[in-house]
């Protein structure tokens, strides 16, 4: 895998939602393996963050859901769970690029796999724990609009990291 096609990669694993969790330990052990001239230099492109389009995603669901005043309080909490879903998977992630001390093995990729699964999952619970007040005080129209944002990308980013 060159290092060209790893943002291609990490960009439709962000687009395609859970499959962020899978390319995290991928895109990782694709960088560590790179040429040692290589290593240490950051490229001048950004490495893959799941979280760093938080504030768009945020700007975009309130706009496409037309957020009203009355509903503010609701949403605002919903944005405090994005933004902190963002930061738990971005510090994961982090914690993973800085350890290339140990080889990678299968046993350290199903590790990595299962807290990236537990902290998705973690994160679900959370967001539906303050989605479902802000659903119920939508209009009909605006839950439609919010349905069709979950089923359309599958496995509903907006509301991810």
């Amino acid at each position: 895998m060159t290092r060209r096609t790893l943002p291609a990669l990490a960009l439709a694993a962000l687009l395609a939602g859970g499959a962020a969790v899978a390319v995290g330990p991928v895109v990782a052990d694709a960088q560590s393996q790179q040429q040692p001239q290589q290593q240490g230099h950051r490229p001048d492109r950004a490495a893959f963050d799941p979280g760093r389009h938080i504030e768009g995603r945020i700007a975009y669901l309130k706009a496409e859901l037309k957020i009203t005043d009355a509903q503010q309080p609701q949403f605002d909490a919903v944005a405090k769970v994005m933004r902190d879903n963002a930061k738990s998977m971005h510090d994961a992630f982090e914690s993973l690029r800085g350890d290339r001390s140990q080889p990678r093995t299968a046993l350290s990729r199903l590790e990595a796999r299962a807290k990236f699964a537990q902290l998705r999952a973690d994160g679900d619970a959370k967001m539906l724990a303050v989605f479902r007040p802000l659903y119920q005080a939508m209009s009909p129209d605006q839950q439609k609009a919010a349905d069709e944002m979950l089923g359309h990308h599958g496995h509903g980013h907006f509301f991810r990291r």
